[in-house]
């Protein structure tokens, strides 16, 4: 990677922090404001998706699926209506805090050479990492108590039951090929989204050579990103 190409990916990678904070979709209280999470995203989507047609068909599947609605899980972090597309962000921010450290640390190493990547590549893997999430949970309801000892229908969110996955991460993959096919060509993105779970999302036989997968940068840094915002931020 060029000096000029560096110095447009942390251009690019401030301005899309810039975004988030110019909307504070969730504040430093952990406060999530729902309402401006669409906003932050369609802002980020414009600028930093150069090709019309998969913007369009970004944004049309995060429109056509329960993305902004969904959970993110049923009972951990982002366990709420709109949980989902807050983690998501989430996701995007940290991934955009560390990028600059990680990146600058990961250029000087042996392994530089063998990777460009770009500002839309964070961004993007950090957006599809959960897009197995989408119309994945939905609601019931069990017999709960309520303060003053009244039986209640209270609802739950919970995985549907005619669901078909391929495992987590290669889930979300799968979907972000259908909706963005250029990045066929990009293989460390799709290496990113697949292995954003670590060691949790891998049968015996992926494990084997695991360690290969971590000389990718965006491995490692989605892998950073997802974790503190779940457990740092519970979001």
């Amino acid at each position: 990677m060029t000096q000029e190409e560096k110095q447009t990916l942390f251009i690019q990678i401030d301005e899309l922090l810039d975004i988030f904070n110019e909307y504070a979709p969730i504040q430093d209280n952990g406060t999530v404001v729902l309402e401006v999470i669409k906003p932050t995203f369609l802002q980020m989507i414009e600028y930093i998706v150069p090709d019309e047609m998969e913007a369009n068909a970004l944004i049309d599947y995060l429109d056509s699926s329960d993305f902004w609605t969904a959970p993110a899980s049923s009972k951990f972090h982002g366990d709420y209506k709109g949980g989902l597309s807050a983690h998501s962000l989430m996701v995007i921010k940290q991934s955009l805090i560390f990028a600059k450290p990680m990146l600058e640390n990961f250029f000087n190493s042996p392994l530089a050479n063998q990777y460009d990547i770009s500002a839309l590549d964070i961004f993007i893997a950090a957006l599809s990492h959960d897009f197995c999430k989408t119309n994945f949970y939905g609601i019931e309801y069990r017999n709960t108590k309520d303060i003053n000892g009244n039986w209640i229908k209270k609802p739950f969110y919970k995985t549907k039951s005619e669901n078909r996955n391929l495992g987590h991460g290669n889930e979300s993959v799968l979907q972000l090929l259908k909706i963005m096919p250029s990045f066929i060509n990009k293989r460390y993105v799709l290496e990113a989204v697949s292995r954003h779970m670590g060691f949790s999302d891998l049968s015996e036989s992926e494990s084997y050579n695991y360690s290969n997968f971590l000389q990718n940068p965006l491995v490692l840094l989605l892998q950073v990103a997802d974790q503190t915002a779940s457990q740092w931020f519970d979001c």
